[in-house]
């Protein structure tokens, strides 16, 4: 059967489950959830590892994008997704390191998510991983709210699943070729074979090339260039009809330049020193599923392999003040059992996971010219008696850090459900242990002179060299309870759910803590920045300072979803509240420090609503709403200088919205079926970028159109993002005193051909 879909393509946001379809032999899973009947998805076979229910009778608010609708949006990655799903923002920031998520107002800029990924049923541990292209995504679901009783640490704020094309559904090749402006180019191929009724395979690869939108002054490169390549082998082995063997091995590779970041002050991207993320990554997925009367039973097995450097000028100017080069190599093993079954109106499901992480850092900053003079130099001369000098005897500074951080855990979980006529009742719990440690290696070597006018009076050798190992533990009980009233078509659920987010390591406050290590060794300066620094902390303590706590929530949400006409109209609406205690929260310490430290809000809550409406009035028009509003604040708050009680959480919008029209004309020329014109909005803010809301984005607004023929073979789509060419920045923040900010992506336009040779 061809993979072409019907080209009435539109955002369908529905609530439901985390489901992976399977469905009758030659029936793709895009066909079997489209059209008027997509409500009735319950009653066909289609099952998932962990909920098997239909969509209409799960109590958690979920937006599925299907295959059609990211081709008509031309949504490569996640971050295409973002503001499509209500209260989901996925900023597009320096890198794709920087793959933060907020949800409901919480999310995370640095080290472990608040929103989980699963791609094809496998956890990525690893937020540095979560930004990709992939080619032949069947399906991306974004479920809003805690995750935590079924799918454990870090899904406090939701779950993205992530479902690609399976060969057992289609069989031939898929081809697509793409040009955009900014020197965007994008090439994909992929093969599906069905070699029997049991064994089916793929292999898809694909590639794209960007020259980039912002240019550094300071040489005239491209500050954003960037080429990313990716392979998929996807295997499926059914030997009988109780079994079911699956593996996706998937590898990644990015390069690209950064961070496009502008001087507040002039305007201007101007920075001297290279900068640059690159990374590789290699994922294996191994799924079995054995299916009996009465129950069934799945293995999901992870192995991801990451590898990544990010180089910094980390002054983020002309000058040379002191640069950050941070490789980290992460592997990871996850195993998940899950054991599921039904008898009558009772319901149930338990499993065991375990999971392996172990990280190997080396993160390195190196001070140049202008920081030894200007940061360490100036300080102390200006302490010394009249006619006395200091100065450097190297041309650089190294202030070395290497980690090593293994993490392990295990959980076990239980989720019953009863149904009483129209009622569904819902209780799960889990118990969730972690234990983490760091072991941690700086050092610094360095020699400076004392100076009497030209009199050289004594050389002081600097040696510093500190290692030691921390370690923290976790356990949680994660508790999960809900109600379901059903109707036909419609359903109302209230849920109360607690999140969960474990702590960690500041590994990047290191080298602060070696620069404070110098200044005491050169007495009788005095330490710089002493003070600025211990608002974060009660007293000058490394296992104290580095170390962060868990973030833990409660989630109240009232939600439902409506079906009327027919299914021509499809409405889904939630409102929740989040109380969270020591929500974590990048912060950039004042003053002349070169690191970010995680630090624990006291109190901070969460309140808003999240509707969606489909409308589909004939078969050749359909309108789409999704908007979402999120009022976060701080409860209690300080940081030692200033109470933050009653100000904004930072980076997450209070609005997000998106709209979108599509109108298809069927044509009869043979060669040409149809023709569809759509044009959508994105709208998001506003959003605060510090926790002393001094700065902010207002609410803006990007519209965006396509034109699509479609063909027998395929089909070609002229598009434009951002048509208005809408002003506004995606991040801002200080470093040593001086504020930077990253724009937007400007106007921009491209074609996208897609072809389709089914069997071939």
């Amino acid at each position: 059967m061809s993979l072409r879909l019907p080209a009435l393509l539109t955002l369908l946001c529905v609530s439901g489950p985390a489901i992976a379809a399977t469905a009758p032999d030659g029936i793709t899973p895009d066909r079997l959830m489209e059209g008027p009947d997509t409500l009735q998805i319950g009653e066909v076979n289609i099952t998932s590892v962990k909920q098997g229910r239909s969509l209409l009778r799960q109590p958690v608010t979920v937006t599925t994008i299907r295959q059609s609708e990211l081709e008509r949006f031309d949504i490569a990655g996640m971050k295409g997704v973002s503001e499509i799903a209500p209260n989901f923002f996925m900023p597009n920031y320096g890198s794709r390191m920087t793959s933060s998520v907020y949800v409901r107002g919480i999310g995370a800029r640095i080290d472990q998510p608040a929103v989980g990924l699963n791609v094809d049923n496998v956890p990525y541990l690893n937020k540095n991983a979560y930004d990709f292209d992939s080619p032949d995504i069947e399906r991306i679901e974004v479920l809003r709210g805690p995750q935590s009783t079924l799918f454990g640490r870090n899904t406090i704020a939701g779950l993205i699943n992530v479902y690609t094309l399976s060969p057992m559904y289609y069989q031939g090749l898929r081809v697509l070729a793409g040009a955009a402006t900014h020197g965007n180019y994008r090439l994909g191929l992929s093969y599906y074979r069905r070699f029997s009724s049991s064994w089916a395979s793929s292999l898809s690869a694909s590639g794209s090339r960007r020259e980039g939108y912002f240019r550094n002054s300071h040489n005239g490169a491209r500050a954003d260039r960037e080429h990313n390549e990716s392979l998929r082998w996807r295997t499926i082995f059914r030997p009988s009809s109780a079994l079911s063997i699956e593996n996706v091995a998937s590898y990644n590779h990015a390069h690209q330049n950064g961070y496009p970041y502008a001087s507040a002050e002039s305007g201007l991207i101007d920075y001297n020193d290279p900068t640059f993320y690159r990374r590789t990554a290699f994922t294996d997925g191994l799924t079995l599923t054995w299916t009996t009367p009465a129950f069934t039973l799945a293995s999901i097995t992870g192995f991801q392999y990451l590898s990544d450097n990010m180089t910094l000028d980390q002054d983020f100017l002309p000058e040379s003040y002191f640069t950050l080069t941070q490789k980290q190599r992460d592997r990871n093993v996850t195993q998940d059992i899950v054991i599921r079954g039904k008898a009558g109106d009772y319901g149930w499901l338990a499993g065991v996971f375990g999971f392996y992480k172990y990280a190997d850092i080396n993160a390195p900053v190196t001070f140049k010219e202008d920081g030894i003079n200007r940061l360490i130099l100036d300080n102390v001369n200006s302490q010394l008696p009249n006619g006395m000098s200091l100065t450097w005897d190297q041309p650089e500074l190294l202030l070395g850090s290497d980690f090593r951080n293994p993490v392990k855990g295990i959980a076990v979980y239980h989720q019953s459900s009863y149904d009483i006529d129209n009622l569904s009742l819902s209780l799960g719990l889990r118990f969730d242990y972690e234990h983490t440690s760091l072991r941690y290696h700086s050092y610094a070597d360095a020699s400076a002179t004392m100076w009497r006018g030209q009199i050289p009076l004594r050389t002081q050798e600097i040696h510093i060299d500190n290692s030691d190992r921390l370690k923290q533990h976790f356990a949680q009980f994660l508790p999960k309870f809900s109600i379901t009233y059903n109707l036909p078509h419609s359903a109302v659920f209230f849920s109360v759910a607690k999140g969960y987010k474990s702590g960690g390591f500041n590994t990047q406050m290191f080298s602060d803590f070696l620069q404070q290590r110098l200044m005491e060794e050169m007495k009788p300066a005095t330490q710089y920045d002493v003070d600025k620094m211990v608002k974060y902390r009660p007293e000058y303590d490394v296992d104290k300072m580095i170390k962060y706590r868990p973030e833990i929530s409660w989630n109240y949400e009232l939600g439902g979803h409506f079906s009327v006409d027919r299914n021509r109209v499809y409405s889904t609406f939630a409102l929740f509240l989040i109380e969270c205690r020591d929500q974590q929260l990048t912060m950039f310490p004042d003053g002349t420090t070169t690191g970010r430290v995680m630090a624990n809000a006291g109190r901070t809550r969460s309140l808003g609503g999240e509707f969606t409406l489909n409308y589909r009035p004939t078969d050749r028009w359909h309108f789409n709403l999704a908007y979402g509003y999120t009022r976060a604040t701080f409860r209690r708050f300080s940081d030692g200088i200033e109470d933050f009680r009653g100000k904004r959480v930072p980076y997450a919008p209070s609005n997000t919205l998106f709209t979108a029209a599509t109108y298809r004309q069927p044509l009869t020329l043979g060669w040409l079926d149809a023709v569809s014109l759509t044009a959508d909005m994105r709208g998001t803010g506003s959003i605060y970028w510090d926790e002393a809301n001094r700065w902010h984005q207002p609410f803006y607004t990007e519209f965006g159109a396509t034109l699509r023929f479609e063909f027998p073979a395929g089909s070609f789509e002229l598009w434009g993002k951002n048509l208005t060419d809408s002003r506004f920045n995606t991040f801002r923040f200080e470093s040593m005193s001086n504020s930077f900010f990253q724009r937007g992506l400007p106007a921009r336009g491209g074609l996208t051909l897609r072809l389709d040779f089914p069997s071939l």
